[in-house]
């Protein structure tokens, strides 16, 4: 005889889900199994630093999230949770407007906006791009070593669509889609990728977990009219044609696909209630496809949900020679007039040998 087993949820929209156990099993393997085999890859010796393509996809998103550490793959449910773990957004009841200026490490400099829209019982949509520049630089030859009076920009770009929706009152899935494209000089390389996030909010003291799985897509290959050349196919023979034209094939590189895992709970709404106090602790694993295996944790103490101070630290795990990352802190203003929230975010970041930077964020809810 054969069982079935079936759970049953209410929905925040007061609706009655049913979802059988296989569903619920599926969920369990797709959080547990890769935590697995995380574990048994974290003993490989081959470091893959430097072996993706579009590595601008990986600079975090809110100064909430760096300040923490970028311990929020469960902590973030707000419109940043679009970059981190795209089912959080479902967590979010208003409209919100994400803006995000860094001047990054080297004289780069890195844009991220954001938009999103709760739509009652379809869920909540959103719309993100994002920009990486920097400066004209001139550009050298061997005949020219101290340039030639031409200028060569380069510069990364993604825009994309995001969705979640909470399928009951504790579980939420959500996805991005987005279009990739990098460019120097007359060359550029572009793709579709994808996100995929989880995010289940346990019985016991709501605890949170999630994993969420970003820039899953196709090799980025760079072309254009600088890979045309003219080349003499036998230069040892005089008379033959020395102008044949030709082009130059570039390597094909993947995306930074990161597999993220996280844990969080509040300790002061949950497990220790403490009035006009929030703290919550979060914890993620992450595995990305070009560098060992780390740790990233963090906390945010808040107070009357106005001021909130954050720390944590990046890339446990990985020793000095791997890691760009460390000590993490930071500090929010929740300001609201009446309809309207202003969430102000200063967060300033370890970068190990490149040193620190700060950055900024700000969001608008109505």
């Amino acid at each position: 005889m054969r069982r079935t087993i079936d759970h049953h949820h209410v929905s925040p929209h007061g609706r009655r889900f049913r979802i059988p156990g296989n569903i619920i099993r599926f969920s369990f393997i797709l959080t547990v199994l890769p935590g697995f085999f995380t574990g048994i890859l974290s003993g490989q010796t081959i470091n893959r630093v430097g072996t993706t393509s579009a590595a601008f996809l990986k600079i975090g998103v809110g100064a909430r999230a760096l300040g923490m550490g970028e311990a929020v793959a469960t902590a973030s449910e707000d419109i940043t949770a679009m970059f981190w773990n795209p089912a959080g957004l479902a967590m979010s009841p208003r409209k919100q407007i994400l803006l995000n200026h860094y001047n990054y490490l080297a004289d780069l400099t890195f844009e991220y906006g954001a938009v999103s829209l709760p739509v009652g019982n379809l869920g909540t949509f959103g719309a993100f791009v994002s920009y990486l520049g920097m400066p004209d630089i001139e550009r050298t030859t061997i005949q020219w070593p101290d340039g030639n009076g031409e200028l060569v920009s380069a510069n990364s770009f993604s825009a994309g669509l995001g969705y979640a929706r909470s399928l009951t009152d504790r579980f939420a899935i959500g996805g991005n889609v987005k279009f990739i494209k990098e460019t120097i000089w007359h060359s550029s390389a572009s793709g579709v990728a994808f996100d995929l996030g989880l995010l289940y909010r346990a019985f016991f003291k709501n605890i949170r977990i999630g994993m969420s799985i970003s820039n899953f897509g196709g090799d980025l290959q760079m072309n254009g009219r600088d890979m045309l050349i003219q080349h003499d196919i036998n230069d040892v023979f005089a008379g033959n044609n020395q102008n044949i034209n030709g082009h130059l094939d570039t390597e094909a590189y993947p995306l930074p696909v990161l597999f993220r895992v996280g844990l969080s709970a509040n300790l002061t709404k949950d497990i220790v209630p403490v009035p006009h106090t929030s703290w919550v602790v979060a914890v993620d694993a992450v595995h990305p496809n070009d560098n060992r295996e780390y740790m990233n944790a963090g906390t945010e103490l808040m107070f009357y949900d106005f001021f909130a101070m954050r720390g944590g630290f990046r890339q446990l795990l990985l020793n000095g020679e791997e890691r760009e990352g460390g000590l993490t802190f930071g500090f929010g203003l929740n300001l609201k007039l009446m309809q309207y929230a202003l969430l102000l975010d200063y967060a300033n970041v370890d970068f190990g040998r490149l040193d620190h930077t700060h950055k900024f964020s700000l969001i608008l809810s109505f």
